[in-house]
C-alpha cells in the first residue's frame, strides 16, 4: 500500500508521478480511472483528469498493458510506447486467422494509419475514411468501421495512434507525435527493462506469473528473464515457501514495514487489485475470490485494510445524494469501520454529495 501511495495521500502537484508510479491508470471506465487518483492524491477534484488530458494534455489516453486502455503520464510515452513495442502477437499467425487479415493487409493498415493520422481528431468512421481512401483498400477502412479496437491496438503499441477529446459519444484518434509531441523512447529491450523496474517497485514482491498477466502476452519463463536481466537490482526472496521478486533497495524496508491500519475504497478495476496476487490468501481469501474477480475480466471496487481485500463496496448518485452500500467479508473491527466511513463522508465530498452510508 506504501508503493502505491494508498497510505498516505500524496499532494495535488504529484498526480503525474503517481500515475507512473503504479503503471498508470485502467481507463476504459473514466470514473474508476478518476477514483484510483482519488484514493491516492490529496486535493484531487472532479473532472481534474479531463483537463489534465484534454487541457494541458498532460496525461496521454492509450491502449497499453494487456490491450487495455490506460492513462499514462504524457512525459513518459516514449518509454512506454517503447516497451510496448517489444509485443508480437499480432505478428503471428494466430491472431491474423482469428481477426481475418492477412500480413500484408496488417501491415498497410498500420503504415496507412501512421500517414493519415495528426493532431485533428479523427472519430472512428473518419479514421476508417482516411484510411480506406490513402490506402486505396475499401476492405481495410471496411475492417476499422467493424471492428472496435482489433486493429488500431497494434498501431497503438507502434506509437502511431492515442485517443483525442471525444466528439459529441464518439471517441476520436490522434498522432501521439502531434498531440502530445510524443519523443522516441529508449530501445525496446531497454524500455521493457525500465519497465520491469518499475513494476517491482510498485507491485513487489511478485512472482514471474503475476508479471505476466500484469504485462500482457508473456509466458512466465519470459517474466523470470526479465527479472534476472534487472541483475543486482532485483532479487529472488522466500514468501511463504513461494518464490517472488522484489528490487533488492526495497527488501530491508519490506521486512521491516509494520501495519498502519490504513483503510481505502478502491473502485472497479484500480491498480492496486489489478496488480496484487490473485490466489494469495493474506491478500484475497479465496472463498471471496469470485467477488472481487469476476467474469468477463470485470474487477469489483474493494475495501481495502493494510493490504487485505476486505470486502466490496457500490455507490450511486442522484439529486446530490451518494448512496454506498459497503458489504465487508466477515465482521470488521470498530476502527476499521471507522476508517472505511471516513473514506465514504471523503468520497461524498469528492463528489459534493451528502452521504447515505449503508453496511451489507
Amino acid at each position: 500500500m506504501q508503493q502505491q501511495h494508498l497510505v498516505s495521500r500524496r499532494p495535488r502537484d504529484e498526480l503525474l508521478a503517481v500515475v507512473g508510479a503504479v503503471g498508470g491508470l485502467q481507463a476504459q471506465i473514466a470514473s474508476s480511472a478518476e477514483l484510483a487518483a482519488w484514493a491516492r492524491v490529496d486535493g484531487v477534484l472532479p473532472g481534474d483528469l479531463d483537463a489534465e488530458l484534454w487541457e494541458r494534455r498532460s496525461l496521454v489516453k492509450t491502449w497499453a498493458m494487456r490491450g487495455t486502455l490506460h492513462l499514462l503520464p504524457a512525459a513518459e510515452y516514449g518509454l512506454w510506447q517503447a516497451a510496448l513495442d517489444t509485443y508480437d502477437h499480432y505478428l503471428k499467425g494466430a491472431w491474423l486467422r482469428g481477426f481475418k487479415i492477412t500480413a500484408e493487409e496488417r501491415d498497410l493498415l498500420l503504415d496507412t494509419v501512421r500517414e493519415v493520422l495528426g493532431g485533428e481528431a479523427l472519430t472512428r468512421d473518419e479514421l476508417a475514411e482516411a484510411v480506406a481512401e490513402a490506402s486505396g483498400s475499401r476492405a481495410l477502412g471496411e475492417k476499422l468501421g467493424d471492428s472496435w479496437g482489433a486493429y488500431l491496438k497494434p498501431a497503438s503499441f507502434r506509437g502511431s495512434l492515442c485517443f483525442g477529446p471525444n466528439s459529441g459519444r464518439h471517441v476520436t484518434f490522434v498522432s501521439p507525435a502531434a498531440w502530445i509531441e510524443a519523443e522516441p523512447g529508449p530501445p525496446p529491450e531497454e524500455a521493457l527493462a525500465k519497465v520491469t523496474r518499475r513494476y517491482l517497485g510498485a507491485y513487489g514482491p511478485a512472482t514471474a506469473a503475476e508479471y505476466s498477466r500484469w504485462w500482457g502476452p508473456r509466458r512466465p519463463a519470459q517474466a523470470t528473464r526479465y527479472f534476472r536481466a534487472l541483475e543486482d537490482e532485483a532479487v529472488e526472496v522466500d514468501i511463504e515457501g513461494e518464490p517472488h521478486w522484489a528490487l533488492s533497495a526495497q527488501v530491508a524496508e519490506m521486512a521491516g514495514t509494520a501495519a498502519s491500519g490504513a483503510v481505502r475504497l478502491l473502485p472497479a478495476f484500480d491498480p492496486y487489485v489489478i496488480g496484487s496476487a490473485r490466489d494469495v490468501p493474506a491478500i484475497l481469501s479465496p472463498e471471496y475470490k469470485t467477488r472481487v474477480h469476476r467474469p468477463q475480466g470485470w474487477i469489483s471496487p474493494v475495501l481495502l485494510v493494510d493490504g487485505r481485500i476486505k470486502g466490496v463496496w457500490s455507490h450511486e448518485r442522484a439529486r446530490g445524494r451518494l448512496s454506498l452500500t459497503i458489504e465487508p467479508f466477515g465482521d470488521l473491527p470498530d476502527e476499521t469501520r471507522e476508517g472505511a466511513e471516513a473514506e465514504a463522508e471523503r468520497l461524498a465530498a469528492f463528489f459534493g454529495d451528502e452521504l447515505a452510508l449503508e453496511w451489507g
